[in-house]
């Protein structure tokens, strides 16, 4: 019997449905570290790990990361994880509150801050991604392996910019 394509909206659903269910359980999980995940993507992002997307230097100078300093504006920050840099600034104070970042001054720049990640933090951090690990291998341990090779390589292909992709 021949496959009928199928109902694209339908696809969006399933797939929308499929990572509110993922958010869900992220959150749950990062709930006895005392994070939330817009605060692990940050803390993520400071460590040097922003996941996809190309970075944008964050102005004339360009990153702070390549002018050789350790840390980001909290612009560069809000670029990165692209939401509005007083968002940014709210998630780097409860990330500072809890001992996992620091405000540093930029030795290339006397007027300028950069945040980094407190060796605290570091460890966190650690400890969550081995975390994240066992919790990603529950959820789709489900799939045979070559539907997780399949499925990654389909989301990856979703994922890049494309032909008519919007930001």
């Amino acid at each position: 019997m021949p496959h009928s394509a199928p109902d694209p909206t339908s696809l969006g659903d399933l797939l929308h449905g499929t990572f509110r269910r993922l958010r869900r359980r992220w959150a749950l999980q990062l709930a006895p570290f005392g994070l939330t995940p817009h605060q692990f993507r940050a803390l993520n992002a400071l460590a040097g790990h922003a996941g996809p997307g190309p970075h944008r230097p964050g102005g004339p100078g360009g990153c702070a990361r390549d002018r050789g300093a350790a840390g980001l504006r909290v612009k560069e920050l809000a670029e990165v994880l692209r939401i509005a840099p007083r968002s940014a600034t709210e998630v780097v104070d409860l990330l500072q509150e809890k001992g996992l970042v620091e405000r540093v001054a930029d030795p290339t720049d006397r007027r300028a801050t950069l945040v980094s990640v407190t060796p605290r933090g570091t460890a966190l951090r650690g400890r969550i991604q081995e975390d994240q690990r066992r919790e990603s291998d529950e959820y789709f341990s489900r799939l045979a392996p070559e539907d997780r090779v399949e499925l990654e390589r389909l989301l990856r292909l979703l994922a890049a910019d494309g032909p008519g992709a919007t930001p």
